[in-house]
């Protein structure tokens, strides 16, 4: 692990694998990490950059709540530290990848957006209301109520499995530690871009993957990211859940995409 200072008082937490050309940088989801977006890159040629953003693991930052431009920042600060052309992006980290694409089009040469969450409109209010459960749970510090609310994030069928425990664990742990609560606050009420227009002049090809019966990540977001872009290839899986009911397949397609 080393430390890289993308602005004064933020110091992110990365990891490289793998070397050479192309660099990609993964960009992961809310309270997520290093260890969730590593099985994504597993089979992707070149360099490849994990990272934490600020408020996550051992990366810092100021205090307050942050928005995706600061998450942009990060991101803009760990591809140029370390001379990434492609990215991928998990949720959070897609907001993060459009907003950095909106200011900046030309900036990567293939991306992955990975269940994107919300773009230029509201989020529906069901997923603001899930949202909003979760953040009032950590404001209450009570674990099991953060337990329960991150146990959605896995198919009932496979939450008695030891990964998931062991995932319902550490993401609990996450959302209850650094303050990341505070951070979180505005949430539910933000956007990744002002507008979503800026996505039309995006040069990079790329992959869309969203899924269907995901409140957190409607499929339609998905759609109209894939629209939006002008070399974009879109996927949608028919149930929710891909990283745990589609993960080999969600690998290959990812790799398959960015080694070509």
């Amino acid at each position: 692990m080393v430390t890289i200072e993308v602005a004064p008082g933020v110091r992110l937490e990365s990891l490289t694998t793998g070397s050479g050309t192309p660099v990609t940088v993964f960009a992961h989801g809310l309270a997520g990490g290093i260890a969730d977006t590593r099985p994504l890159g597993g089979a992707v040629a070149g360099s490849r950059v994990f990272f934490q953003f600020r408020g996550h693991g051992a990366s810092t930052a100021p205090a307050g709540a942050w928005t995706y431009q600061d998450l942009a920042d990060d991101l803009r600060g760990v591809a140029d530290a370390t001379g990434a052309t492609r990215a991928v992006g998990v949720s959070l980290g897609a907001g993060a990848l459009c907003r950095l694409l909106a200011a900046e089009p030309t900036r990567f040469d293939r991306i992955v957006l990975f269940l994107p969450a919300v773009l230029d409109e509201p989020r529906p209010a069901a997923a603001r209301t899930r949202l909003g459960g979760l953040l009032r749970a950590i404001a209450s510090a009570d674990r099991d109520a953060v337990a329960a609310e991150v146990a959605t994030e896995v198919p009932a069928e496979l939450r008695g499995t030891s990964a998931a425990r062991a995932f319902i664990t550490l993401r609990t742990t996450a959302l209850l530690g650094s303050g990341l609560g505070a951070s979180l606050a505005g949430l539910p009420d933000q956007t990744a871009v002002d507008s979503a227009e800026p996505l039309k002049a995006v040069t990079a090809e790329a992959l869309v993957i969203g899924c269907r019966g995901d409140t957190l990540h409607p499929a339609e977001t998905a759609e109209r990211v894939a629209d939006l872009l002008p070399r974009a290839t879109l996927h949608v899986y028919d149930e929710p859940h891909p990283l745990w009911r589609h993960r080999h397949d969600l690998r290959e397609r990812i790799s398959t995409f960015l080694n070509s």
